[in-house]
């Protein structure tokens, strides 16, 4: 294999007349390609010797076609015809390649983007509607004929998403009480006030911190666990099967997992509140001095704790609705990659937790209206 070479000869027109000698093939161009187009760069070619030529391919025809600036005269071909025929067909291919797409400026872009992210918005609301509608209607034909429930399904996805992740969730929420305790104890007895880490404690965990915790250990745990699994069905095409076979993949996929989730986090929740007690417990007795008799006793004879234990328990079935129904909503629109599971399992985590989050501030408006 011998390396593509040229020569340009200046004819008495001022034209140009190439001589291509070597392989101007793939593998023999090196860097003739840039060199032949400065080379040429604004002069007509008005023919091409041939006879030193070796092998040529659709690689070599496409630098030339680039460097002419298109066809070449018809008598350049004929003491190679088939390079001719090489050349015709990729020169044509290059001259009706549509133009690269122009180049936006960035302010442009920027509000490219802000229109984009709306319409994605608008989109997802549309389609959280349809499913929200969807869910309804597969829950009232399950209420509506109980025989047909999955027991089977609800016990697996119940101790899956729940009972699986009390560990965790315990762990977590002592630790989260722990911190409470170590703040309340340092801020109020500066105030001779250190008695009432054990109300500060007990208020948090109650009312906001074991339920919140709970919820947005969940939305990562078991939305993102729904998302995939919903999802990796879609991409298998079994959520496809179901429903050929006459299986509503609502009643056999989302219904068990919402029920399991439903069930779940009320129980998930008292458990965090016991285990931010422990917590809170500890701290109170090894830096305060108040044994676990006085945490008790204090806690016991304050009469809001009940109300507190109320508004944290009220909000746990409604942030179960919420996780639920956002992983299986995210797994339900997999597409037939893995792109699109990965994208939805992020999206099911994060829309989870930025839902439970925002659904905690408007209880708050709501009992702090109601004098809750």
């Amino acid at each position: 294999m011998s390396t593509a070479d040229f020569q340009i000869e200046d004819t008495d027109g001022g034209d140009a007349r190439l001589r291509l000698t070597g392989d101007w093939t793939t593998a023999g161009l090196g860097s003739q390609a840039q060199t032949l187009s400065d080379r040429l760069s604004g002069r007509r070619v008005s023919g091409v010797d041939l006879d030193k030529l070796g092998r040529f391919d659709t690689a070599g025809a496409l630098i030339l076609a680039q460097a002419a600036g298109g066809a070449l005269p018809a008598d350049a071909w004929a003491v190679r015809p088939e390079a001719g025929r090489i050349y015709a067909m990729v020169e044509k291919l290059e001259r009706e390649t549509a133009a690269p797409p122009r180049t936006v400026d960035a302010f442009t872009r920027t509000f490219s983007k802000i229109g984009y992210g709306v319409h994605d918005v608008a989109a997802e609301i549309i389609l959280s509607m349809a499913f929200l509608g969807r869910l309804i209607a597969a829950v009232g034909a399950t209420l509506r004929r109980p025989g047909d429930i999955r027991w089977a399904a609800w016990f697996s996805q119940a101790e899956r998403s729940g009972l699986d992740a009390m560990p965790i969730i315990a762990v977590t929420n002592f630790f989260i009480g722990a911190v409470i305790a170590f703040l309340g104890a340092n801020l109020l007895t500066q105030f001779g006030a250190g008695v009432f880490t054990v109300q500060l404690v007990a208020v948090a965990t109650l009312r906001e911190l074991a339920v919140l915790i709970t919820a947005i250990l969940l939305a990562g745990r078991s939305a993102s666990s729904f998302a995939a699994e919903i999802g990796s069905m879609r991409m298998n095409q079994e959520v496809d099967a179901m429903q050929v076979m006459g299986v509503n993949p609502f009643q056999a996929l989302v219904i068990p997992r919402l029920a399991a989730m439903l069930v779940m986090m009320p129980l998930l929740t008292f458990i965090g509140m016991l285990a931010g007690f422990l917590g809170g417990l500890l701290v109170v007795w090894t830096q305060l001095d108040y044994g676990p008799a006085f945490f008790l006793q204090r806690i016991s004879e304050d009469s809001m704790m009940g109300k507190h234990l109320m508004v944290g328990m009220i909000k746990a079935p409604v942030f179960a609705v919420v996780i639920a129904a956002i992983g299986c909503r995210q797994g339900m629109a997999v597409a037939g990659d893995v792109e699109s599971l990965g994208r939805r399992v992020t999206a099911a985590v994060v829309q989870a937790i930025f839902a439970i989050i925002s659904l905690d501030a408007v209880f708050a408006l709501i009992f702090l209206e109601l004098n809750l």
